[in-house]
């Protein structure tokens, strides 16, 4: 007979919780300074005027305005806070 448990359940129940990372303003809405405009791992999006990046990535507002993506080459984005 076995002289242990079969420990595969107890071993396997972790779980993490979810990040909530992507783009939390689009462009042409209104945003005071500070507000968190994307959450992102790397710089997959690029800070533009106006826009600050945190140690995370996370890039913020950092004059109240109105938000502008662009294309920058053929495969990235840029964001921008216009006044």
């Amino acid at each position: 007979m076995a002289h242990k448990k079969g420990v595969g359940s107890s071993k396997n129940g972790r779980d993490s919780n979810g990040q909530r990372r992507g783009v939390k303003v689009y462009g042409g809405q209104a945003i005071p300074a500070g507000s968190i405009l994307v959450r992102q791992c790397g710089s997959r999006i690029l800070a533009g005027d106006n826009v600050g990046i945190g140690k995370d990535w996370t890039l913020f507002a950092k004059i109240t305005g109105v938000v502008k993506y662009e294309r920058v080459g053929k495969d990235r984005k840029k964001v921008s806070v216009l006044q």
